[in-house]
């Protein structure tokens, strides 16, 4: 079976096979190489995900023929982040809580595929000017529901679980920030991403699967490509496949 790579999120996971979005470009990135599979879940915090891990990762996968998946993103934090006293105080966890409940998912993926990839990113920047203009519900207080360093501070979170679980991490929230005018040039709202924001996700994601030493360039095609075919006897690459 062709190899998979998973993104675990919320909403700018669930998002990503949107036009221009990072899973889309990570799926054609890897095209006949690996399928790329989106597990996003709109609004979710690391408390919710903890909730439906095994759901949405269910142990008889391990058995289903495919092998260990060569790579899961982990991508929580934007909703954790949300400030306690504000509209959107339903989704906020608690900065420790936070940081164990990435180190309980984590651990549940390590156990399930040892062999697996895992990279955490980080919650990208609030610009919160963007989410007074764009709020999801009835703002009375008319705050934004999160701020930059709010974020900043799960971001550190994620950063510091990455290190004490041993694997990769994207710092997303710096990256952004690094570009002029970043606050409408990487997010759309304020909060989920723009095309750009969207292409630094991608570029950062297959880098760091690069550093870990998966590329297309190192995994075979999935049935043979046409270019390998003999045009005087076509069906002689498929006789191979016996």
């Amino acid at each position: 079976m062709r190899p998979r790579i998973y993104l675990f999120g919320d909403s700018i996971t669930e998002f990503s096979f949107a036009d221009g979005g990072w899973g889309a470009a990570l799926a054609n990135h890897f095209s006949r190489r690996a399928d790329v599979v989106v597990r996003g879940y709109s609004g979710y915090n690391t408390r919710w995900a903890l909730k439906v891990l095994e759901r949405v990762f269910p142990a008889s996968e391990e058995h289903s023929g495919a092998g260990d998946p060569l790579a899961l993103t982990v991508f929580f934090g934007a909703n954790d982040a949300c400030l306690p006293d504000r509209y959107g105080a339903f989704q906020h966890v608690p900065l420790d809580e936070y940081k164990q409940n990435l180190i309980s998912i984590v651990s549940f993926l390590k156990k399930q595929w040892p062999a697996t990839r895992i990279l955490l990113i980080t919650p990208p920047p609030i610009d919160e000017e963007g989410r007074l203009q764009n709020p999801y519900l009835e703002n009375p207080l008319n705050e934004p529901e999160r701020t930059n360093n709010a974020a900043g501070d799960y971001a550190k979170a994620c950063i510091a679980v990455a290190a004490e679980c041993g694997v990769s991490v994207i710092d997303i929230w710096t990256k952004m920030q690094q570009l002029p005018g970043w606050e409408k040039a990487c997010l759309s709202d304020g909060l989920h991403l723009s095309r750009n924001g969207n292409t630094i996700v991608f570029e950062e994601v297959v880098q760091k699967l690069k550093e870990e030493g998966l590329s297309p360039e190192m995994l075979p095609a999935d049935l043979p490509l046409l270019s390998e075919m003999d045009y005087n006897d076509p069906l002689k690459a498929f006789e191979e496949l016996r």
